[in-house]
């Protein structure tokens, strides 16, 4: 089994990240962050916030807030 690691930019891997963000996140509204909605130009960008929140055993709801504005500003 090859894995590629998250370096690669690929809409697979950023759907990937999106997919762990709205399940530690705990977000209802999965729709709200369909990869489609993401250039893959904004892929660094959602590469660091997947990297912050996966860092975290916790995410306080100011935190939550503010990715969810920061996911919502890099959209198309």
């Amino acid at each position: 089994m090859l894995v590629i690691g998250l370096e690669v930019k690929s809409e697979e891997n950023l759907a990937f990240m999106l997919r762990s963000i709205t399940e530690q996140l705990q977000l209802v509204n999965e729709s709200a962050l369909q990869v489609e909605r993401f250039a893959i130009e904004k892929y660094d960008d959602v590469k660091e916030l997947y990297d912050f929140v996966s860092s975290k055993d916790l995410v306080s709801v100011s935190e939550m807030e503010a990715i969810v504005q920061e996911l919502r500003n890099l959209q198309k």
